[in-house]
């Protein structure tokens, strides 16, 4: 790598930024997230290339798995471009949170600073904008990365960090600092812009510097964000990160579709497991387990893996019941436990591969058989799932609300030709209360402040999960009544046809040996 200019924003010694390393020095340094010389399987070294529009030597090499050093720069000067002039965009990571005493929950980086930086760790903070050294535009810009520095006290507990140096030789920042003294340089910053764009909150009761900086306005301490921002115009940022990541670029959705892959697989080998889960909790861990084994860091979300009528709450989380075990009374004096075969077990879960995640819902008998209703139920919502997947194209020149209308119409016909009494009012109040898709990436609710008004694009990538939830009602016919059935997969819009990320995740009764196959249901015992 070329020298590049020293960075001297710390006033104090070992905290100043020193030149950048050759390329060969960083081979010997331990960074706070994994690395190409820690990771080789996941992370490639790359080569030296020029990119033009910086005039620098940058390197291919993956700062996070299928995410180059030069996508991330990309990634910050496509945001430079749309900012006013004179803005600068302000950016904080997210930060540990403790569930109680020292005890802390995974920690989960802030999407929008993880698509600009690439950065794993806590408690930093990035700038964009500021000192433009192009035309309006042009996407030139500096980039500030405060991070927190090298500690050995604190690296001997928690691991190492990746400090000052790293932010300069790694992750490509034009100046860096000690995120703990980051007031002194970010003051004059902020007063030369003429808007500072920024999401920046942060509850109140922590101690760090970077705490300091990010504390909300009732508590807001001299030098900190609030404080420097009291006299600045400050806008949201979210519109801007929302509308550059809900286009995915080609490495994007390599690891979109590997998350689907491993994560649909992990689906099959639960659907097809010879052993019975007789355990909501039995069945999530071992989902887990294969998600992780398969190569996906983690899980997505708390999954939701609902039996029974627990399938009629879209959201339930508390995977703690038993899969179609019930009590049934014979006679007064006699109690029989067995497994109600009838049951169905609904799935809603998905892996997580390079930050990226996929969702995907399933719905199938924990008997293995299909009841004639729950066939015919399963495959009026299939169809419908099947209809609104093929219109995720940009040569349909629909919106995700368009699609889900669509959706509520076609479910109406399937449940009518079932027998369902019912009006679209109905329908949308009690069995299908959810919207049909929503955008994925990052998050499982991807760029939230982004419009489903808009007309689907090439590049977007959406789910689609139509659903049913027929209450035990007797308004409703009885063959039907506690049934929960959802399908949904994470689908990317093409050109002229849709991308399933998630095709792996068996969903025809009929075609697949690995799906439960449809046969006549055994009388119930009751």
């Amino acid at each position: 790598m070329i020298l590049r200019r020293l960075c001297a924003l710390v006033p104090r010694g070992p905290s100043i930024a020193t030149p950048r390393r050759f390329y060969s020095a960083l081979l010997q340094t331990k960074f706070g997230q994994p690395g190409f010389e820690t990771h080789p399987w996941s992370l490639k070294a790359g080569e030296a290339i020029t990119a033009t529009l910086w005039h620098r030597t940058k390197l291919t090499v993956t700062v996070t798995p299928g995410i180059s050093a030069l996508e991330y720069a990309t990634r910050r000067a496509k945001l430079a471009s749309e900012l006013p002039d004179g803005a600068v965009a302000v950016v904080p990571a997210a930060y540990v949170r403790y569930r109680s005493g020292p005890v802390f929950y995974p920690f989960h980086q802030n999407p929008d600073f993880l698509y600009l930086t690439g950065f794993l760790e806590p408690e930093a903070l990035c700038v964009i904008g500021e000192e433009k050294t192009g035309p309006v535009g042009s996407g030139q810009h500096t980039f500030h990365l405060f991070v927190r520095g090298k500690d050995s006290n604190a690296e001997l507990w928690d691991g190492p960090r990746s400090g000052v140096q790293a932010a300069l030789d790694m992750f490509n920042a034009d100046e860096a600092g000690d995120i703990e003294h980051a007031e002194h340089h970010l003051r004059p910053i902020l007063e030369r812009a003429s808007t500072v764009y920024t999401d920046a909150t942060l509850p109140a009761g922590k101690t760090s510097g970077f705490a300091r900086l990010i504390a909300p306005p009732p508590t807001a301490a001299p030098g900190s964000l609030a404080q420097m921002l009291q006299d600045r115009r400050v806008l949201p940022l979210k519109c801007f990160m929302h509308k550059l990541r809900v286009f995915k670029s080609g490495a994007e959705l390599s690891n979109m579709r590997k998350a689907g892959q491993i994560s649909g697989r992990a689906f099959n080998k639960a659907i097809a497991a010879k052993e019975r889960f007789t355990m909501e909790r039995d069945l999530w861990a071992f989902l887990e387990y294969k998600f992780r084994i398969g190569g996906c860091e983690k899980e997505a979300y708390v999954p939701v893996v609902a039996g029974g009528q627990n399938s009629l709450h879209i959201h339930y989380t508390r995977n703690d019941d038993k899969l179609g075990f019930v009590l049934l009374c014979r006679s007064v004096s006699l109690v029989l436990k067995y497994f109600r075969e009838s049951d169905l077990v609904l799935v809603d879960a998905g892996g997580q591969y390079g930050g990226y995640v996929t969702d995907i819902t399933r719905t199938w008998p924990v008997s293995g058989t299909f009841t004639p209703a729950q066939k015919d139920l399963y495959q009026a919502v299939l169809n419908v799932q099947k209809r609104c997947v093929s219109l995720c194209h940009e040569g349909a020149r629909v919106s995700l609300d368009e699609v889900h209308e669509v959706s509520e119409m076609e479910l109406e016909s399937e449940l009518k030709r079932l027998g369902f009494d019912l009006t679209s009012s109905r329908l949308r109040s009690v069995l299908f209360p959810h919207h049909v898709g929503h955008y994925v990436g990052l998050d499982i609710h991807d760029c939230g402040s982004y419009s489903k008004s808009g007309k689907l694009r090439a590049g977007q990538c959406v789910t689609v999960e139509p659903g049913v939830y027929v209450p035990d009602d007797v308004q409703w016919p009885k063959h039907f009544r506690g049934m929960g059935i959802r399908i949904e997969d994470t689908v990317c819009v093409g050109d002229e046809g849709p991308v399933v990320l998630s095709v792996e995740a068996v969903k025809e009764v009929s075609r697949s040996p690995l799906f439960p196959s449809y046969t006549a249901h055994p009388p119930c015992l009751c």
